[in-house]
């Protein structure tokens, strides 16, 4: 009993051998993935990130210039990145913070300028 003593003593008026999450957030890594963000003046609605994107919770409509991304349902593998001809999309290093409800995200944009119509304007 007197053996265990000495370690309840030093753990109870010691530093905690944790960090105290709440108030004291670690800064992420650098290469860490975390949430997905789209520029979306830069996006031309292709619909090439919802063809790769090996968890379909890409949606993409080229008609309405819609962009939706269900974030509870992304795997955050980072190839819709990849696969982007504009590089429009992003993996930040933040994470999403907790919510009650679950929403998508929607991003609605312009539609893309062609060239040969700004070539006609000029």
């Amino acid at each position: 009993m007197f053996g265990m003593l000495k370690p309840v003593l030093k753990n109870g008026f010691g530093k905690p051998a944790t960090r105290l999450y709440p108030f004291v957030i670690r800064e992420a890594f650098d290469n860490a993935r975390g949430k997905l963000e789209i520029d979306i003046d830069k996006c031309i609605f292709c619909g090439m990130c919802q063809r790769k994107c090996p968890s379909t919770c890409l949606t993409v409509e080229k008609a309405t210039c819609k962009w939706e991304l269900d974030p509870y349902n992304c795997i955050i593998c980072g190839v819709c990145v990849d696969a982007c001809p504009t590089k429009c999309l992003s993996l930040n290093k933040v994470h999403r913070v907790p919510v009650y409800v679950k929403e998508n995200q929607i991003n609605i944009g312009k539609p893309p300028v062609k060239k040969t119509a700004a070539k006609e304007k000029a």
